[in-house]
């Protein structure tokens, strides 16, 4: 017979529950402090209510009322540079953290309502009804909520997004020497994402300093979190993972603030992440002032039983029992709080005068709209200082270098010149320069600098959005293969890319996707795509796709010196062409705004970029025609070279602009109507595009080099346009 051994994990799991002695020993201020803050987010979020029912809050009104003890336990003993980030219910993080930044950890229950205070309450119901002086000038609301200064990192809108974030920041706080902490805040939901258990393995792969706090008020929107998971004891989620957890009633801020204090000795010790569990409710529904009974799907037994738990209750009647405080205070605080949300509000609010005994928000402090694509990305001052070299123009000596050599060349003097500078990916610290070689001679800055990651495109690109955001680092993120950026669309497209412009236009944002298109060598449909029509399409990336190994140098470097995130896309085909590189130090830029014309013409203007150019070189000698080749280097709307561009069409009258990839996520489709509206009346006739087919390419060499475009392809597209021009 079999022999069985009962096996354990290893690491604690322990549930923490306060006892009348645990009162008795802490300190007054501390549970002073708490019972201000609980009363101050509690007053908050009703005037939040109150005003969402009136109409005045444009869009969702996320209450956490019943949910503050969770917040204010475990925030209160952070110091001023550790962090936190949050879900889109966490109005009572957010305020938690910063009542506690701008009071120095101390607030007295009988005098809450300090200036500072004040102004805290004032800006952020300023910003959740989206007006000019709130934190993020009125473009995060409710759901977006930051205040760096304050180690508020941002709240976020989708499920579990921001937890990858709050790892990357605590990789800058270990690795930027210091014993300070994150904690990142999400719900129940959340606890069954991708990206969260990700997370979890990365912090406790690399040891990093995170707490995952968990909310678990029991729903997510309707759901009950029996129906979703085997087993809902969500604290034990990081057994798997070799990291201990704390269950604790949320109900209780002290057993919450007792459970982080043992959580935040681990971590600020280097011995890496937590998870806490924290036993919430929320009072009131998903969105809004309506108790989730109106809605059907919890009874009225249920929520009376968790009100009965109040944590501003229980902590009062602790407090009174010990004789910190007696009702009459506790009924003081509570009118102060209100009084200074009645205060807050009516500096935002005014009778309307078109309606009798309605309130509206006062003109005057909406945000203008040319405001609206303001911080979209960064104005590129950055790179004024740095020394700009035209390749073409280049008149001292060259060496040769092949392309791949030139993208570790410049990669190895940056990170020589650059110590924030860290590169994170796939196998990049292995293979000899990873592999295709493009980390070649970077193992020798250690493992701190060329980190290779699980395979878990969520977590290390979030991450690497996250040291970004801390400003500490530049980091580089290698996605092997451009289709493996979907896995990881959300930390792509809705965190880093929009990360700037929501929390109001401020935060540089620099980090450097580095991916390669492999269309040609056999990899298949999910290997092999050309990203750049896609990106060219979501606001806040900058693109840059050079064509030769000069050209890499300086773009790259640019890349490297911006505030803003960088797609860098490379192609295989390139990577074994011997080139030249000017002699010395490769420290030069290419900036935003540079094309360059590799073939002069008057004939038709062809436009393209990466291996791309050379092909369209190659077809336009076929042909015979006098056309001007123009290779884009930038990509994104706020980078291109509309100048050149437009000189060129100007004088040709005639546009091809050619790609490789699908026709779905086609680069060209935009560039097309881009250019058909600003240069209409110099176009004799439409715009031709080069592409690949509507499928993805596949396996077998045939099918493959049938849904990509080449030489062949430009040649018949340029013949069509000498047919336009009546010419035989």
């Amino acid at each position: 017979m079999s022999t069985q051994c009962r096996l354990e994990t290893g690491s604690e799991w322990i549930e923490l529950s306060t006892t009348d002695d645990d009162w008795e020993a802490a300190d007054p201020a501390l549970l002073g402090t708490m019972l201000a803050e609980l009363h101050l987010i509690r007053a908050f979020e009703e005037t939040v209510l109150e005003l969402a029912a009136e109409g005045l809050v444009h869009g969702p009104a996320h209450s956490s009322i019943g949910q503050e003890g969770g917040a204010v336990g475990s925030i209160v003993g952070l110091r001023p540079t550790d962090a936190v980030n949050g879900s889109h219910r966490g109005h009572h993080q957010f305020l938690a953290k910063v009542f506690t930044y701008v009071s120095g950890g101390v607030i007295d229950p009988a005098a809450p309502v300090t200036p500072k205070i004040a102004d805290v309450l004032q800006r952020t119901l300023a910003e959740i009804l989206g007006l000019a002086q709130g934190y993020c000038r009125g473009r995060g609301g409710s759901m977006h909520l930051q205040w760096h200064e304050a180690g508020a990192l941002g709240t976020n809108a989708i499920v579990g997004g921001g937890v990858p974030m709050a790892t990357g920041n605590a990789w800058a706080q270990k690795h930027g020497a210091t014993d300070d902490l994150t904690i990142s805040y999400f719900g129940d939901g959340a606890s069954q994402i991708g990206s969260v258990l990700e997370s979890m393995n990365l912090a406790a792969a690399w040891k990093l300093p995170v707490c995952f706090f968990i909310e678990n008020n029991l729903y997510a929107v309707s759901t009950h979190v029996d129906e979703v998971t085997a087993d809902p004891r969500l604290s034990v989620r990081g057994q798997g993972f070799g990291i201990p957890g704390w269950r604790v009633d949320g109900m209780d801020p002290l057993a919450v603030y007792l459970a982080t204090e043992q959580a935040a000795e681990r971590m600020r010790s280097g011995n890496g992440p937590a998870i806490v569990e924290a036993e919430v409710y929320r009072f009131f529904h998903q969105n809004g002032p309506y108790p989730g009974s109106a809605f059907g799907y919890r009874d009225k037994a249920e929520e009376a039983h968790w009100r009965s738990r109040d944590p501003l209750d229980s902590t009062a009647a602790q407090m009174i029992r010990l004789g910190l405080i007696d009702e009459t205070g506790v009924d003081e605080l509570r009118r102060q709080a209100q009084e200074a949300m009645v205060t807050a509000a009516a500096e935002l609010l005014e009778a309307d005068p078109g309606v009798p005994g309605k309130r509206r928000i006062r003109p005057e402090l909406w945000p203008d709209p040319s405001f609206v694509n303001v911080g979209v990305r960064g104005d590129s001052s950055e790179l004024q200082s740095l020394t700009v070299l035209e390749p073409t123009e280049h008149e001292g000596a060259w060496r040769k270098a092949k392309f791949v050599d030139a993208v570790a060349g410049v990669m190895d003097r940056r990170m020589a010149t650059d110590e924030r500078i860290v590169i994170f990916g796939e196998d990049v610290h292995r293979l000899n320069g990873g592999t295709n070689g493009a980390t070649k001679g970077l193992a020798k800055y250690g493992g701190d600098r060329l980190v290779g990651t699980p395979i878990s495109e969520n977590a290390f690109a979030g991450l690497g959005g996250g040291l970004a955001l801390d400003g500490r680092f530049r980091p580089v993120v290698e996605f092997m293969y451009p289709d493996f950026m979907w896995v990881a669309a959300d930390q792509v497209f809705n965190q880093i890319a929009k990360a700037r412009h929501m929390f109001g236009g401020d935060n540089p944002v620099p980090i450097v996707l580095r991916t390669k298109v492999a269309m040609g060598t056999g990899y298949g449909s999910q290997h092999l795509m050309d990203p750049a029509g896609i990106f060219a399409t979501s606001p806040g990336w900058r693109i840059v796709a050079p064509s030769t190994a000069a050209d890499y140098v300086g773009l790259m470097n640019a890349a490297l010196a911006l505030d803003d995130p960088v797609l860098v896309i490379e192609h295989v085909d390139l990577y074994g062409i011997i080139g030249q590189v000017p002699e010395g130090d490769l420290d030069y830029i290419i900036p935003p705004g540079r094309a360059v014309v590799r073939r002069s013409g008057t004939e038709v203007t062809v436009i393209s970029y990466l291996s791309m150019v050379e092909r369209c070189v190659e077809a336009v000698e076929q042909t015979g025609l006098d056309a001007e080749v123009i290779d884009l280097r930038w990509l994104d709307r706020a980078s291109i070279d509309w100048d050149t561009i437009q000189t060129s069409v100007r004088k040709t009258n005639a546009v091809l602009i050619v790609e490789q990839g699908a026709q779905g996520s086609s680069y060209g489709g935009w560039l097309a109507d881009e250019i058909q509206r600003r240069m209409f009346d110099w176009l004799d006739q439409p715009i031709e595009r080069v592409s690949g087919e509507e499928a993805s390419p596949s396996i077998s060499r045939i099918l493959e080099r049938a849904a990509i475009a080449g030489t062949e392809e430009i040649v018949d597209a340029l013949e069509k346009i000498r047919r336009g021009m009546g010419r035989s």
